[in-house]
């Protein structure tokens, strides 16, 4: 295997930091602010944020049911309410955009649950998280290292 930097430059990590607790703020429920972080995590692969993740989740009381049942909430029904459920295909919308663009539908369904400000901070979330998704997958920094 390639050898590769597990160095981060601490201004990014920074700025990512500041975007991420930004938007969970604004979203203002931790708890789907998880649900939403751990899908796009499970989406790109990121056995690091899915471990950090999944932890808070536990901490903030999320059920083991909704964690487990995560990857296919859209099969799930009675388990994700329907505003879990907009933002959740939301995140999969912004997460996954090899056809272009997040579909008129998804993002209407999104804003029926969501006012324009925690809209806005779900999409800031959705970004941040791929983010970090991204930088952590391209280093393959592996699970285990989040400290509370």
């Amino acid at each position: 295997m390639t050898v590769r930097t597990r160095l981060l430059d601490r201004g990014v990590g920074r700025a990512l930091s500041a975007v991420s607790a930004a938007a969970k703020k604004g979203l203002g429920d931790p708890a789907l602010a998880e649900l939403v972080v751990i899908r796009a995590s499970q989406l790109n692969h990121c056995a690091f944020c899915l471990d950090m993740h999944l932890t808070v989740a536990r901490e903030l009381g999320v059920s083991e049911r909704k964690l487990d049942l995560l990857a296919a909430w859209e099969e799930a029904e009675g388990v994700f309410d329907e505003r879990e459920r907009a933002a959740l295909s939301l995140t999969e919308a912004v997460t996954v955009v090899t056809d272009g663009f997040v579909p008129d539908p998804v993002y209407a369904a999104a804003a029926r649950h969501f006012d324009e400000g925690q809209l806005a901070h779900l999409i800031g979330l959705i970004t941040a998280i791929n983010s970090w998704n991204r930088v952590m997958v391209s280093r393959r920094i592996e699970p285990g290292g989040y400290q509370p």
